[in-house]
């Protein structure tokens, strides 16, 4: 049976990885706003991506080297076909990273961490409409969940008596959520054929290459600078990179692309509380709501689809 048609089922294993990303990707947005003080975008961008790389690889050979001496082990002709395989869906990933990493990195030039935060996780809507664009059903239940939380993260991340003007580090946002949509879709394609750590090891490591010639032509990166910014730089290549985005990848083997993307979006949730905490920022009562209505939001998606398997049933027997 051809895999895009089966429909990929939610498991708690991957609603767990996707949570502890979506955690780590929220608090690296205090990095990513005190590292853009010292650091242009893709100096940051290209830093953090080939610290990843470094901290992937070795794993990557560890991986490879288990899938070489397993007693089922497949032949070294399939290995060398997989390993191809990864390696060219990985370059794809990390050119899809790429331009959504960096939109969303020069965001911070001209937005606030909050603004960046809920105009950036609209992928929650954009993923499930391509997905109908490439022949995807989304159960109804999933759709509103997906504006049940579009409302929780519009009451943590916007304060309605202080919009201001739009300005360019919203279009970049935007232009970023359509970037990390077409990022999730594709991950949830490529994570079932090839191994999660290569794909993520390579996605960094084509995203790190093009960041630093981009850097070179475009920006003007000291040691000095780079020094200050390291902390900052620590925690989003190491964490937010090759941690998360390798749970991401590892997570979707295990959840539908709408749900995924729909837990992934609470990123904000754990961005607000992780100012709370190292920052010293108070939750106001609005932002406190929003955590609430998201949380609601994903844990009423994890029944979407028994409940939309249970109605389905229904119908086809009424019909017999």
């Amino acid at each position: 049976m051809d895999h895009e048609s089966t429909p990929r089922r939610t498991q708690w294993k991957g609603v767990l990885m996707l949570t502890l990303t979506a955690a780590i990707w929220g608090s690296a947005f205090v990095a990513q706003s005190i590292g853009m003080e010292e650091i242009e975008g893709f100096t940051f961008s290209g830093i953090r991506t080939l610290m990843a790389t470094v901290v992937l690889f070795p794993f990557v050979l560890v991986r490879a080297a288990a899938a070489r001496r397993a007693p089922d082990a497949p032949p070294p002709e399939e290995l060398k076909k997989r390993r191809r395989r990864g390696i060219l869906y990985g370059v794809i990933l990390g050119g899809v990273f790429c331009v959504a990493g960096n939109l969303q990195q020069f965001a911070f030039n001209d937005s606030m961490p909050g603004k960046i935060a809920f105009i950036s996780a609209l992928y929650m809507f954009f993923v499930p409409i391509f997905g109908l664009l490439i022949g995807k059903r989304t159960p109804w239940l999933t759709w509103v969940c997906a504006v049940v939380g579009f409302i929780g993260l519009y009451f943590l991340c916007i304060d309605p008596h202080n919009l201001g003007a739009v300005n360019r580090g919203d279009v970049l946002s935007f232009l970023c959520a359509v970037g990390f949509a077409v990022h999730i879709l594709l991950v949830e394609r490529f994570s079932r054929e090839a191994d999660g750590v290569l794909l993520s090891c390579v996605q960094f490591a084509v995203a790190g290459v093009v960041s630093c010639v981009l850097m070179f032509v475009f920006e003007h990166p000291s040691a000095e600078s780079v020094t200050r910014a390291l902390p900052s730089l620590l925690y989003a290549g190491v964490l937010s990179c090759g941690v998360a985005y390798t749970f991401q990848i590892l997570g979707q083997r295990y959840t539908e692309a709408s749900v995924a993307s729909l837990i992934l979006c609470t990123e904000s949730v754990f961005g607000a509380l992780t100012s709370a905490l190292v920052l010293g920022e108070r939750l106001s009562g609005r932002e406190i709501f929003g955590c609430a209505v998201m949380f609601a939001a994903i844990l009423l998606s994890q029944f979407s689809e028994p409940i939309t398997a249970r109605l389905r049933a229904r119908r086809n027997k009424d019909a017999e």
